[in-house]
């Protein structure tokens, strides 16, 4: 090992490495917009644990919320923020790179 850093693992981006994280982000990078209750479903995760990694991705600029009623229900949507898409196509081509074997430029 060299240990100077250079292996594309490096750049992974710890906010997006979590799997529940990664899941959420993949999601949204599918859509425009995601409900609370599809995405909870979809990743397989329950209420709480879901509000947690959101509010931690929205703290970090990642993910924007909207809450809005629909008829008298209210409902929570997730989008990615451009912050959010850009960070999520960088993981992913790190990904691409480590998968390839393909070192750092």
């Amino acid at each position: 090992m060299s240990g100077n850093g250079s292996h594309p693992r490096h750049a992974l981006d710890p906010m997006i490495h979590t799997p529940v994280r990664l899941s959420i982000m993949a999601a949204l990078a599918a859509a425009d917009k995601v409900e609370f209750r599809f995405l909870r479903d979809t990743i397989e995760v329950s209420d709480s644990l879901l509000s947690k990694h959101m509010l931690t991705l929205e703290e970090s600029g990642y993910v924007r919320v909207e809450k809005a009623f629909v008829g008298k229900k209210p409902g929570t949507w997730y989008f990615l923020t451009p912050t959010g898409r850009e960070a999520f196509q960088a993981y992913v081509a790190t990904l691409e790179k480590i998968m390839k074997g393909t070192p750092d430029a």
